[in-house]
């Protein structure tokens, strides 16, 4: 039974019947998150196009060794016969350089997840969101002239970058502990972070476009400059939580307030110690580290594979690349929806959904990655299997994702910077390894870097299925009593 439910017992306003007159269309809390969605895409977009750019930045003969082994599949024919354009300057970088280049993104992304969460609680989500995107597309726009100042100053102007957005998931969780009633969170939750699946799809390709027509400076200039361009209607249109928002309805207002009343604590310090001992907390931490091991991994070496192993040309690797990731970001819109239907129609417990959700969310894509290694160079199969791993992995958007909420939505933001602290060690390294293990690009390494993945996927799967929970903590809420979600 929801805490929503409970309340209405008690002879309080009961949110399920202001519910009924509050349209979802042009709301205050689904006009943010879909502004918070273009957000997402943007923040994804300039964290992946550096993924595409490198292809076309590093001199051809230093990302591939040329004693090709019959393990490496043959050149794959391209049916486009566009001159490209050659001016973008080449650098000397190996794969060792390159894996660093890759993962310093993460170095100054894990530094800024619990303090951006604390600082969220404290000062609002709203400024914290909107300056990190703001600092990172400064960043972004930078990076052309990092690059020719040389690979360090590239890899801290990547590790900037990482400082900015660092801070956005714990400052967008806790917007929503505010913003989304109980019974609403999986969609709320699924539109406003599909963005960042829909802003790898249009990135890939968009970079590959770019890159091949133009030059790859302009991969940096464009999504920069766009990224400062949603900041401006960001800070306009958002407010941190209903009641400042100058333009909701009452109506709309005394929904949401009145869903989350018996779900918020009022003490003012966080209590630290029961956070770090809880048990359901511990099993986000391992479900998210093991998802990210895949995810970072495929989202940051997906463009190489396409090009090194299955050989398709710069254009064909953009879209192929992004293929994944839009059948990921469909699932994720999907599956939030599945989510609170079996939730508020057929009655499914909040930990049940949860659950089943990350199952299938992380054994699906392990099992599908492990028979992408097995099929060589089918290049169709090797498309498919890859796009069906990615694509099952957003049921976990509706799973562990979102769990932060349900078990302690007052502190969500803080949750989500720790569970995302250790998520972005596999953002660290991930890519190092996978490069170290594909010094010569044959279909064997790549098994191995599949195999890694999958492994951990499933490990992490089990794990939260055993220690999972989806009731709101003791240590959350003032005056406990129990509330089920």
């Amino acid at each position: 039974m929801s805490s929503t439910v409970v309340s209405s017992q008690e002879g309080k306003l009961n949110p399920l019947t202001i519910c009924k007159s509050v349209p979802a269309c042009c709301s205050a809390r689904y006009n943010l998150a879909l502004l918070a969605c273009f957000g997402f895409f943007l923040l994804y977009a300039l964290r992946v196009n550096l993924s595409v750019a490198l292809v076309d930045m590093v001199e051809p003969n230093t990302s591939l060794a040329k004693n090709a082994t019959p393990n490496v599949c043959p050149e794959h024919s391209s049916t486009i016969n566009v001159p490209r354009n050659t001016t973008g300057e080449k650098y000397s970088w190996d794969a060792d350089t390159q894996g660093w280049i890759l993962g310093s993104f993460f170095y100054g992304y894990i530094i800024t997840q619990i303090p951006g969460g604390y600082l969220a609680s404290r000062i609002g989500g709203k400024l914290l969101l909107g300056f990190g995107i703001f600092g990172t597309s400064v960043f972004t726009l930078l990076t052309p002239l990092a690059a020719n100042l040389g690979v360090g100053y590239l890899i801290a102007v990547r590790a900037l970058e990482g400082l900015g957005e660092g801070v956005t998931f714990p400052a967008m969780h806790s917007m929503w502990s505010s913003w989304a009633p109980p019974l609403e969170r999986s969609k709320l939750l699924s539109i406003s972070y599909a963005g960042a699946q829909l802003g790898t799809v249009v990135s890939l390709p968009l970079s590959g476009l770019i890159c091949y027509y133009m030059n790859w400076v302009y991969v940096f200039y464009i999504f920069g400059a766009l990224g400062v361009l949603w900041w401006f209607f960001w800070m306009c249109l958002v407010s941190d939580t209903p009641e400042t928002h100058r333009s909701i309805s009452h109506a709309e207002r005394e929904y949401i307030l009145s869903s989350l009343k018996d779900q918020l604590s009022t003490q003012k310090s966080v209590p630290w110690r029961p956070i770090l001992k809880s048990l359901p907390l511990w099993a986000i931490v391992v479900a998210h580290f093991s998802y990210n091991w895949t995810f970072y991994t495929l989202l940051t070496l997906l463009p190489t594979y396409m090009k090194e192993i299955l050989r398709f040309d710069v254009q064909e690797n953009g879209f192929l690349s992004a293929l994944p990731y839009f059948g990921c970001w469909l699932c994720i819109i999907l599956s939030g929806q599945i989510a609170d239907y079996l939730r508020e129609k057929q009655n499914f417990s909040t930990v049940c959904v949860r659950k089943c959700f990350t199952l299938i969310g992380m054994i699906g894509p392990a099992f599908f990655l492990v028979a992408a290694g097995f099929i060589g160079c089918n290049y169709a199969l090797a498309v498919a299997f890859v796009t069906i791993s990615t694509t099952l992995g957003g049921f976990c958007t509706s799973g562990y994702s979102i769990n932060h909420l349900d078990i302690a939505p007052s502190y969500a933001g803080i949750l989500l910077g720790i569970t995302n602290s250790f998520a972005t060690i596999p953002g660290m390294v991930g890519p190092l390894i996978a490069k170290n293990l594909t010094h010569n690009n044959t279909v064997g390494e790549w098994q191995t870097v599949f195999y890694i993945a999958a492994s951990i996927n499933l490990f992490g799967a089990i794990f939260f299925a055993l220690f999972a929970s989806g009731e709101v903590q003791d240590w959350a809420v003032s005056g406990y009593r129990l509330h089920r979600n």
